[in-house]
């Protein structure tokens, strides 16, 4: 069952921005039309959006293929991870209402992690995105690191909508998604699922802590570079 929603989520997940791309590149094709550089720019954009969109949604679906085939192979190099923060950070900021604010809170002297670096952007990515989705339009997403003994917390806080607590126990599933929340925010269901998978085999733990309406933060715990050697 929680496959032909899935197949369903996704064809639909797919036809809106495929349906965006088509329209927007569709008017700019047209000769019989000399449009002012204002709307130009908007319709480049719409395609330009759209299409990130669409290859963040292939990308979760042949990243959930080659995790479930036992294909998925991880690199093994020193992470700073400050830096994939801030990158993640901005990314978010591209596609977040104006009044949402994003802050990362990090020591400079914070310690590498020994991991994968492109695995754990999309996981940093993954989670800044989602508070971003199920944060009202205004309030603070907040991304903190710290240090651990022989590791490094992960810790991204939104002020945004929460996880029921009946609920909890399921959001790490693959192609689950919050009932209350179906209607409001579009999704797969398999991001949080990529990232728990990821983070297994980074070494590491992930979990949430969260209230219905009082936001959520998310944790993430790796391993330090000096604690693997």
């Amino acid at each position: 069952e929680l496959k032909t929603d899935f197949i369903s989520t996704v064809s639909h997940e797919l036809r809106t921005p495929i349906a965006a791309v088509h329209g927007a590149a569709q008017a700019l094709a047209r000769d019989d039309v000399v449009f002012p550089d204002d709307l130009r720019r908007r319709l480049l954009s719409v395609i330009s959006d759209q299409s990130e969109r669409l290859a963040h949604l292939v990308s979760d679906v042949l990243l959930t293929s080659q995790v479930e085939s036992g294909r998925l192979v991880l690199a093994s190099e020193q992470v700073d991870v400050s830096e994939l923060a801030r990158r993640a950070i901005e990314a978010g900021r591209a596609h977040a209402p104006a009044e949402l604010t994003l802050e990362l809170v990090a020591s400079r002297s914070l310690a590498p992690v020994t991991t994968d670096r492109d695995k754990l952007r999309q996981v940093l990515v993954n989670l800044v995105g989602n508070a971003i989705k199920y944060s009202p339009g205004s309030g603070r997403i907040e991304v903190r690191l710290e240090p651990r003994e022989n590791g490094l917390r992960i810790a991204v806080r939104d002020e945004g909508v929460g996880i029921p607590q009946s609920e909890q126990h399921r959001i790490f599933e693959k192609f689950y998604r919050v009932p209350e929340k179906i209607n409001a925010v579009s999704g797969t269901g398999l991001g949080l699922y990529i990232c728990r998978e990821l983070v297994r085999r980074m070494g590491g733990s992930i979990w949430v802590e969260s209230g219905d309406e009082i936001g959520s933060t998310f944790f993430v715990e790796l391993p330090l570079a000096t604690a693997s050697t």
